[in-house]
């Protein structure tokens, strides 16, 4: 059934690509406007994790795409992206960016950013690696983005640490949203905003293009607006992101892109009563964590998001 998806799909995509040319009509759904995030002295945004986010009005939406790039998936992605003249971030693990170089590239070629989401993406998350190590993991990733998005190059060899590379996007995502006090201080002082999300495609969890649209306009019309996370490297998303983008441009909503600025901010703060629900979900793993090392089963795989 997938692979009828996606064979459907990139003759959808790429006529509607085609057909779109450099600009689109007053029927697609455009972005909106761009929001400069000041990333100095670091940032946190994301309410599902922490009590700040970016500021949007109602009906604002920004998106973002993890763990890709994917060759089958992530090129219908950014067809449908294409095709509606909408721009995203894409946080991007630094492995899949070395095997597949050309789609990071064309992420940035068409106006997109592409950040950072480690290098290995490690299981079950970085807090359960040492500082040193996850430090190491995490600066391979953004080398790797780097050098394939952005045609860095590193003359006298890969950078030691982070604060000798210019990043062009410098927003990082961590798997599992599974920070770490040691961690954020370190993007902190290298200037490097860590992003949370406000809500969830749950899309880690297999379902059809039609349930996973409703279980988003579920969330997101309660909301009214926030940072959308999906996944560019799952097909049920890449199949059911033609029909999402028009849909919401149908409900009104508009699409904000992000895009590093000077000094700090600016965030929203969160309404009374905010809980983080990631910082509920990981202390729930823990145990298994444990329990798990305890016995040498050192690798499981875990999804950070509880079903709604």
């Amino acid at each position: 059934m997938i692979n009828v998806w996606l064979r459907a799909l990139a003759l959808v995509a790429l006529s509607a690509a085609t057909a779109s040319g450099a600009e689109c009509g007053p029927d697609a759904l455009g972005t909106s406007r761009t929001l400069k995030v000041g990333t100095e002295g670091g940032l946190k945004v994301g309410w599902k994790t922490y009590p700040d986010t970016l500021p949007l009005a109602d009906h604002e939406v920004i998106l973002t795409f993890d763990d890709g790039p994917d060759p089958q998936t992530t090129p219908l992605v950014l067809n449908a992206l294409k095709a509606q003249c909408v721009r995203a971030t894409f946080f991007a693990i630094g492995r899949k960016v070395d095997e597949a170089p050309k789609l990071a590239r064309r992420e940035v070629e068409e106006g997109h950013n592409v950040a950072f989401h480690t290098y290995t993406h490690p299981q079950p998350t970085l807090r359960y690696m040492g500082e040193a190590a996850a430090r190491a993991d995490i600066l391979k990733g953004v080398i790797a983005v780097e050098r394939a998005a952005y045609g860095q190059t590193f003359p006298n060899g890969a950078p030691d640490d982070l604060g000798k590379l210019k990043l062009h996007a410098p927003f990082f995502r961590y798997p599992g949203f599974a920070d770490t006090a040691e961690l954020n201080a370190w993007f902190a002082s290298n200037n490097v905003a860590v992003f949370g999300v406000d809500l969830w495609a749950s899309d880690w969890i297999r379902m059809t293009p039609e349930q996973e649209m409703k279980l988003i306009f579920s969330r997101l019309d309660r909301a009214r607006k926030g940072m959308l996370l999906l996944h560019d490297d799952k097909p049920w998303t890449a199949a059911m992101l033609p029909k999402f983008l028009a849909e919401l441009k149908a409900r009104g909503y508009r699409i904000v892109q992000v895009e590093a600025g000077p000094g700090h901010g600016p965030t929203e703060k969160a309404p009374p009563g905010w809980r983080s629900e990631t910082g509920r979900t990981l202390d729930s793993i823990r145990p298994r964590w444990d329990k798990a090392a305890a016995t040498a089963q050192t690798r499981f795989k875990v999804k950070p998001a509880p079903r709604e």
